[in-house]
């Protein structure tokens, strides 16, 4: 009885994810099929201070994590080291 419950919901989830799959790449899609004929926002495209500050900013996040993770291999191979002797 379980198995059958088991395939059923199995089969249930991967046709709801075959169904949605293309409604969710319809919604990423952020641009139109035909472009406006409209002024391009400046907005839309970030100035070279601007890319240079998010580059940065993420150069900045990926020295942090490196060194968070540094520090916790460093904390876990203490209690390592000090239960081998």
């Amino acid at each position: 009885m379980i198995s059958r419950i088991a395939r059923l919901s199995l089969a249930t989830l991967i046709s709801v994810t075959i169904g949605i799959a293309p409604m969710s790449v319809m919604a990423a899609d952020p641009a139109p099929a035909t472009p406006p004929a409209a002024a391009p926002d400046p907005a839309a495209a970030p100035t070279g201070k601007a890319a240079e500050q998010k580059a940065k900013k993420a150069a900045k996040k990926e020295k942090k994590a490196d060194k968070k993770s540094k520090k916790k291999s460093k904390k876990k191979a203490k209690p390592a080291s000090d239960a081998a002797t």
